[in-house]
């Protein structure tokens, strides 16, 4: 086995993907261990290039017009050594009537001092539809920085669908900052979920603009936080056109001596648009642990059992 397939499959073990799945050829992946890129393939519509950086790797990515691409996209990103920095500078464009769907796996099992940056800027153009679900894998020690920021457009009618998942290992330090603007008929929806111990410390700004007739959008974040942990959670959302609609939704539960704040901006520039705001913050629900208590639980079994179905 070559240097690169040791890494890949480092990088995939870690990340509990199955290697059967980069055999495939219908199946799309890019692997990415710190900066070096250990594999790929792409599809027919699919356009993947990657260009080495200082501590990482510039991705142009393209789906060409009409393209559905059938299957997931498999990305993985990741570090094995302890410490280091990974930079990823991602711009993807997903063509009229194209679609996609990345399944990225952001794996970090030994971290103790590593940096994870990503700036990515995503355009989707007419009737496009792109779903992009991320899933972090970091070690105990939380000696992690997580700074992934990214600038997403939504064309006429096109669709984007995010979902953020921490929810294996210490947070270290998230710093997320992703902004969303959104032409006419146009639909996004931005989830994040974050379970944060000991002294973490989470940084959540996710912003989203209405700016089309007809246009939609969903900010959603659920947060919890144990030990000595901190989150702020900075949710904006306007909306600027006829029949714009959209909702804030914010649930944060904290434990022991955690800290939480959530910052909800909400903005309507039209009278004939419309957004909603929903937000809770504190322990656990009482009745529920007192439900699951009388079932036989222990309180902090039962206090794991009510956050883990809020991060679900």
């Amino acid at each position: 086995m070559s240097s690169k397939e040791n890494l890949a499959s480092e990088i995939t073990g870690s990340a509990g993907i199955e290697s059967d799945i980069f055999k495939q050829k219908d199946i799309a992946h890019l692997l990415i261990h710190h900066d070096k890129v250990v594999g790929m393939h792409a599809v027919d519509g699919l356009q993947i290039e990657t260009k080495k950086i200082e501590n990482g790797v510039k991705i142009d990515l393209r789906v060409k017009a009409g393209i559905k691409i059938k299957e997931p996209v498999q990305m993985c990103f990741g570090m094995m050594p302890k410490k280091g920095i990974q930079r990823i500078v991602m711009n993807a464009v997903i063509e009229k009537d194209a679609s996609i769907n990345v399944l990225a796996h952001c794996t970090f099992p030994n971290a103790v001092d590593v940096k994870h940056i990503m700036d990515a800027e995503i355009t989707l153009k007419k009737n496009a539809t792109y779903k992009y679900n991320e899933r972090h894998i970091h070690s105990n020690q939380g000696g992690i920085q997580v700074i992934p920021k990214a600038k997403i457009h939504v064309g006429n009618n096109a669709r984007y669908i995010t979902d953020f998942e921490l929810l294996k290992g210490r947070v270290g330090l998230i710093d997320i900052d992703y902004e969303t603007d959104c032409a006419a008929e146009g639909k996004f929806e931005m989830n994040m979920r974050v379970n944060a111990t000991h002294d973490d410390v989470v940084k959540i700004r996710e912003a989203g603009h209405l700016n089309g007739e007809h246009s939609h959008g969903v900010l959603l974040s659920r947060v919890a936080v144990r030990d000595k942990a901190q989150a702020e959670v900075y949710s904006e959302l306007t909306a600027s056109a006829p029949f714009a609609r959209g909702h804030v939704d914010c649930k944060e539960i904290v434990q022991d001596d955690g800290i939480v704040s959530a910052i909800p901006i909400v903005k309507v520039n039209h009278p004939k648009a419309h957004i909603t705001h929903e937000a809770s913050l504190g322990s656990v629900d009482s009745k529920q642990l007192q439900t699951l208590m009388a079932r036989g639980l222990t309180e902090d079994r039962a206090t794991d059992m009510i956050i883990q179905g809020l991060l679900r």
